[in-house]
C-alpha cells in the first residue's frame, strides 16, 4: 500500500514538472495533480487500454512511436475532466505525454534505485 502512495505521489511531481517546462500544460496545484494523475490513470486503464489494442498495428508500423500519440490524447481527454488541469493544443499534448513518461522514469529510478 505504501508503494502504491509512492508512486501516486511521484506521478503527482511528475506531472507538475512537465507543467513548468512545457507551454501549455498548467496544473493549478498540487492537489489539482493528485487528482489528474488518478483521472489520467482511470483513463488510460480503460478507454487508453480500448485505444492501444485497437491500434496496435499501426503502433507496430511506427515502431511505438503512435503509443505516445494515444497517451497525448489521453492527457487531453483527462484534462477535460478534472478542474485545476488543462492541456492547450495537441503539441503541447505530446510533449507532454513524452516529458512525462522520461519524468516518470528517472524519478523512480532515483526513489526506487532500479
Amino acid at each position: 500500500m505504501l508503494i502504491l502512495l509512492i508512486h501516486w505521489l511521484l506521478n503527482a511531481l511528475s506531472l507538475m514538472i512537465v507543467a513548468a517546462l512545457i507551454p501549455g500544460i498548467q496544473v493549478q496545484n498540487f492537489p489539482a495533480a493528485l487528482l489528474a494523475v488518478v483521472v489520467i490513470g482511470l483513463v488510460n486503464a480503460t478507454l487508453g487500454l480500448f485505444l492501444k489494442v485497437l491500434t496496435f498495428p499501426l503502433t507496430i508500423v511506427t515502431f511505438g512511436v503512435f503509443l505516445l500519440v494515444i497517451n497525448a490524447l489521453m492527457l487531453r481527454f483527462a484534462a477535460a475532466l478534472v478542474p485545476g488541469f488543462v492541456v492547450n493544443g495537441f503539441v503541447s499534448a505530446f510533449l507532454g505525454a513524452l516529458v512525462l513518461a522520461l519524468t516518470n522514469m528517472v524519478l523512480r529510478a532515483v526513489v526506487f534505485q532500479e
